[in-house]
């Protein structure tokens, strides 16, 4: 499952910050979203449903951690991209990802890996 544009906003803010409770979480993303605090409430409280983040009760407070997984997640959203929008099969080159801001040097290895093992998957079905 595919997170929409706002879920991506909060998994991208976890796996940069680690875990934060709704009121961070909000102080970090409200205005970016132009999003009340009940707003994000709510959409935190439906991805802990979908199981994109996971709920920890810490000192009265619910703390959020990203339960997706940052690289795959990156993954599936870039080959759904090239499909649907590009029409491109097979693997993306991720010299193209090199200047992104939320991936390390490893995590971009990680990525081309799953991105090519995809593509592997995708040509065998075929």
């Amino acid at each position: 499952m595919n997170p929409t544009p706002p879920e991506l906003s909060i998994l991208k803010m976890l796996w940069r910050d680690g875990a934060k409770s709704v009121g961070e979480i909000h102080a970090v993303l409200g205005d970016e979203l132009n999003w009340s605090r009940s707003s994000t409430r709510k959409t935190i409280e439906r991805m802990v449903g979908k199981e994109m983040l996971t709920v920890k009760p810490l000192h009265g407070l619910n703390i959020y951690r990203a339960k997706l997984k940052k690289v795959p997640t990156l993954a599936a959203l870039i080959q759904s991209f090239a499909k649907s929008v590009l029409g491109l099969e097979g693997p993306l080159p991720v010299s193209n990802l090199v200047k992104s801001e939320i991936l390390t040097v490893a995590e971009l290895s990680e990525l081309e890996a799953y991105l090519e093992a995809e593509a592997n998957r995708t040509e065998q079905e075929v």
